[in-house]
C-alpha cells in the first residue's frame, strides 16, 4: 500500500506519567490513516508519521482530545518550559489538607485530641460529611487521573491510571453507602468508611509524580542550555542606522553587529571587520578562533574583541543551535527496543493484576471476611500492583542519558543507539578528517616536467579549490600564503575515490591517486617514487597534464591528538578497530601501526567502504562507522551505527546516526561508555519494579495474613511512591557521567 507519509510534532497538555504518554500512543497508533505515533512525556510531545491522503492536522488533534488530552497546535522547540509555580503552591495546599484529613479520620486511633464536632462517636453526621467534602477536593484534585483511568478503560488499553481509578472510585463508592448507613442511624459503619484511602491514595500518587517532575525538569537543563545560547536582541544596520531588534525580526541577508563582548545572533558570513570568537560550545574548541571577511559565525558564538558586520544566512530553525536542539528532541521521541519491551509488559501487566483483583474480592467473599475487608484487599491488590515505577524504568534513564550525551557534544539521532551502541563489536575509522585532522600540508614534490613548480601548483590549487575532499585544503591553503589567484576552471568532473578532472586554458589536468592514473590508461614509470613517499607518511597525488604524468606530490596530514589513546580504550574493550581509506597502503599503514589499529584496509573509493561495511555485518559484527560525513556517506548509511566528526556547522546536512560536534574522537568512547550505563540503568530499573510487584501483590492479597503482614490501600499507595523514588533516583545517577 503507498503512503503519502506526512510527519507532524503536536505539544501535549495533561500528561502527568508513563500511563498518560503510553495510553495516548497506543491509542493514535491504532487509527486509521496513522502510520506510526511516539508521545514523548517529558517533552510534552507527540510525533506522528500519518498518511495525508486520510488524515491532517485537525483529525489527529481530535484522536488527542478523544484520548483524553489537549493538543496545543505545533510544537515549538524553544518554548520548553518547566511547571508552573501554580502546580507547586497546589500541591503544597493539598498536602495541608492530606494531614488534616489523616487527623479527622484517624487521629482518635492513635489518641491525639480530638475535634469536637468532628468526633466520630459524638458527632457522626459531621465526621462523615467532613470526610466526604475532603475526599472530592482530591477527587478533583485527581480529576486527570480518574479521566485518563476511564478514557483508557472505554479504549480498551488499561493502564496504570485504570488500576487507581477503580480502586479509588470503588473505595469511594463503598464509603458512600457506609455514609449513607450512618446517616440513617446505622453508626456501626463509622469505623467501614474509607474516603481517606481515596484521598490519600490519589495525593500519594500526585506526590510521585511531583517528585518525577522535578526530573523531568532537570533533563531539560541540556536543551535549554542550548537554547539559552543565543542572545535574546541585536543590532542591526539599515541604511547606515543601527536599529535594535529581536531575533524574530532579522530576517535573511539582514547585515547584524557585533560588538566587542557580544554574541552573534544567528549563522552567517562576516563582511566586515575581524574579531576571535568562541565557539567552544559547538566545536569543542577551548581557544577563541580569529575568523575575517568572507568566514561563517555561528549563532551564540561570543565575539571577544573586534567590530564585526556579518550576513544572516541561516536564522531561526535553520540555524545551527536549532538544528541541534531539533536532533535532541528528535532522538528522545524515538524509543529504544527495551522500551518497547517494558510497554509490552506493561499492557499485559494491567489486565492480568484486575484480573487478580477481581477474583480476591470474590475468593474473600465466598469465605465469608465481608464486604468491607473484601473491598479494601480489591482496591490494595489494586493500588499496590500499579506499575508506574515500570513505565518509569526505560523513558526516565534514555532521557537522562540524551541529556548527558547534549552536554558532551554528541548528538544522538534516536533513542535506540543508546541500547545499540554498547553492543559494538567492530569500529571502522576513515583515516583523514578522522583519525586525523585533515589539515594537511605539501611536503614534497617530485617534479617530471619543464614547468616551474609553483606553476604546477597554480594550475592544481586551482582545481583542488572545486573539491569537498580535505586533501584541496592543502593546495587551498598553499594559494592563500603565497597569494596566489586561481585559474578558471571548465569541465571540471569529481571521480569520487579515484580524484578530480578539469581544464585550464584548454589542457586537461588529472589529480588524484594511482587508481585514476591506471583508470585512464596513463603509462607510469614512477611507482618507487611514489613508495617513497608514502614510506614518509604522505598522501600522493598524481599529477598528470594531458594523459602525461608531470608530477607526483606528497601530502602529510596530522594525527589527531588523542587517536591513539582512544585505539588503546577501544582494544582494551575486547573492540575491534579497523582503518578504511582510499590513501596508498604505505601511508596508511604507518598511521596504522602508529595508532595501534588492529586492521588496516587502503585504497578503496567510498562504494567499496560500503561493501566493505556490509562484509563485515555479514560476518556477524556489529558495526560502527565513524567518517567525516561527506565521502563516507554511503559507509556511515550501511553501518549499525554511523558516527560522523565534524564541526557543527554541517548538521542538518548529515545523515549519519550520531554527531560528535566537538571534533574529538573521546566521544566515542563516551557514547559506548554512556550506552553501557544506560542499559545496566535500565534493567536495575526493571528488575526493581518487577520486584517489587512481584512481592507486593502476594502481601496485598493476604498470603501472609497468618504471620501477621498485611497492608491497606494507603500504605500501599505510599509504597507505590517509594518504588517510583527509586527508580527515578537510580535514573538519574546517569547524570554523574
Amino acid at each position: 500500500m503507498e503512503f503519502n507519509m506526512k510527519k507532524i510534532i503536536l505539544s501535549i497538555e495533561g500528561m502527568t506519567c508513563s500511563a498518560c504518554s503510553n495510553g495516548l500512543e497506543k491509542y493514535l497508533n491504532k487509527q486509521n490513516g496513522i502510520i506510526n505515533a511516539s508521545v514523548n512525556l517529558v517533552m510534552a510531545n507527540a510525533t506522528v508519521d500519518y498518511d495525508e491522503k486520510i488524515l491532517d492536522q485537525d483529525k489527529i488533534e481530535k484522536y488527542v482530545k478523544q484520548a483524553g488530552f489537549k493538543s496545543l497546535g505545533i510544537f515549538k522547540e524553544f518554548k520548553i518550559e518547566k511547571r508552573s509555580k501554580n502546580e507547586k503552591i497546589k500541591f503544597i495546599i493539598f498536602s495541608i489538607l492530606a494531614i488534616i484529613l489523616m487527623y479527622i479520620s484517624m487521629g482518635h486511633m492513635i489518641n491525639l485530641p480530638t475535634i469536637q464536632f468532628l468526633d466520630p462517636h459524638q458527632n457522626p453526621i459531621e465526621y462523615v460529611w467532613a470526610l466526604l467534602i475532603l475526599t472530592i477536593l482530591f477527587l478533583i484534585y485527581g480529576y486527570d487521573i480518574l479521566k485518563n483511568g476511564y478514557k483508557n478503560l472505554i479504549h480498551r488499553i488499561p493502564n496504570m491510571d485504570t488500576l487507581v481509578s477503580i480502586g479509588v472510585i470503588s473505595s469511594f463508592i463503598y464509603s458512600l453507602y457506609g455514609m449513607y448507613m450512618v446517616i440513617k442511624g446505622d453508626n456501626s459503619h463509622i469505623m467501614n468508611l474509607y474516603f481517606e484511602s481515596s484521598a490519600i491514595i490519589i495525593y500519594f500518587i500526585k506526590l510521585g509524580r511531583y517528585l518525577d517532575g522535578i526530573s523531568k525538569d532537570k533533563t531539560k537543563d541540556a536543551i535549554k542550555k542550548l537554547v539559552e545560547i543565543t542572545p535574546n536582541q541585536a543590532v542591526i544596520e539599515v541604511d547606515g542606522i543601527e536599529k535594535t531588534v529581536t531575533l524574530d525580526e532579522i530576517k535573511k541577508g539582514a547585515i547584524i553587529i557585533a560588538k566587542p563582548g557580544e554574541k552573534i545572533a544567528v549563522d552567517g558570513e562576516i563582511i566586515e571587520g575581524k574579531a576571535h570568537l568562541d565557539e567552544a560550545f559547538i566545536t569543542g574548541e577551548s581557544k577563541p578562533i580569529a575568523k575575517t571577511v568572507g568566514e561563517k559565525v555561528i549563532a551564540g558564538s561570543l565575539n571577544y574583541d573586534g567590530y564585526l558586520k556579518y550576513r544572516a544566512e541561516k536564522i531561526g530553525r535553520e540555524s545551527t543551535v536549532s538544528e541541534i536542539v531539533r536532533l535532541v528532541i528528535e532522538a528522545s521521541n524515538t524509543k529504544a527496543p527495551i522500551a518497547k519491551i517494558a510497554d509490552k509488559i506493561s499492557g499485559i501487566f494491567v489486565p492480568v493484576v484486575i484480573l487478580i483483583a477481581i477474583i480476591t474480592f470474590i475468593i474473600y467473599l465466598i469465605l465469608g471476611y465481608g464486604m468491607p475487608i473484601s473491598i479494601t484487599t480489591f482496591v490494595t491488590i489494586l493500588v499496590v500492583a500499579c506499575p508506574c515505577s515500570l513505565g518509569l524504568a526505560t523513558p526516565l534513564a534514555i532521557v537522562v542519558s540524551e541529556g548527558v550525551c547534549a552536554s558532551n557534544g554528541i548528538l544522538v539521532k534516536k533513542s535506540e543507539i543508546l541500547e545499540n551502541a554498547s553492543k559494538v563489536s567492530t569500529i571502522v575509522f576513515d583515516k583523514t578528517g578522522t583519525l586525523t585532522y585533515g589539515k594537511l600540508k605539501i611536503s614534497k614534490m617530485n617534479n617530471y616536467s619543464n614547468m616551474e613548480d609553483g606553476k604546477i601548483l597554480e594550475l592544481v590549487g586551482s582545481i583542488e579549490s572545486k573539491s569537498a575532499h580535505p586533501i584541496g585544503k592543502a593546495f587551498i591553503d598553499y594559494m592563500e600564503e603565497n597569494k596566489i589567484n586561481k585559474k578558471d576552471i571548465e569541465n571540471f568532473e569529481d571521480a569520487s575515490g579515484y580524484g578530480i578532472i578539469g581544464k585550464i586554458d584548454g589542457k586537461e589536468i588529472i589529480l588524484g591517486n594511482r587508481k585514476i592514473i591506471d583508470k585512464y590508461g596513463i603509462e607510469n614509470n614512477h611507482i618507487e617514487d611514489e613508495k617513497q613517499l608514502a614510506s614518509e607518511g604522505n598522501s600522493i597525488i598524481y599529477v598528470a597534464i594531458d594523459r602525461k604524468i608531470t608530477a607526483i606530490i606528497g601530502v602529510n596530514d596530522i594525527v589527531r591528538e588523542n587517536s591513539k589513546d582512544v585505539i588503546r580504550l577501544l582494544n582494551e574493550k575486547n573492540i575491534q578497530t579497523i582503518m578504511l581509506t582510499g590513501d596508498n597502503k604505505e601511508t596508511a599503514e604507518k598511521v596504522g601501526k602508529e595508532l595501534g589499529i588492529t586492521k588496516v584496509i587502503s585504497n578503496v573509493i567510498p562504494s567499496e567502504k560500503a561493501d566493505m561495511i556490509k562484509k563485515l555485518k555479514e560476518e556477524n559484527n556489529y558495526v560502527m562507522m565513524c567518517g567525516d560525513g561527506i565521502n563516507d556517506s554511503p559507509a556511515l548509511a550501511n553501518a549499525d551505527i554511523g558516527v560522523s566528526v565534524k564541526s557543527g556547522t554541517d548538521i542538518a546536512m548529515d545523515s549519519s546516526d550520531v554527531i560528535l560536534t566537538k571534533n574529538d574522537l573521546n566521544s566515542i568512547v563516551k557514547l559506548i561508555n554512556i550506552s553501557e550505563r544506560t542499559i545496566r540503568n535500565i534493567k536495575q530499573n526493571l528488575f526493581w519494579a518487577f520486584f517489587y510487584n512481584a512481592l507486593m501483590i502476594p502481601i496485598a492479597m493476604g498470603v501472609l495474613k497468618p504471620i501477621g503482614i498485611t497492608i491497606n490501600p494507603m500504605i500501599a499507595s505510599l509504597a507505590m511512591v517509594f518504588s517510583s523514588i527509586t527508580v527515578i533516583l537510580n535514573a538519574l545517577r546517569l547524570r554523574k557521567q
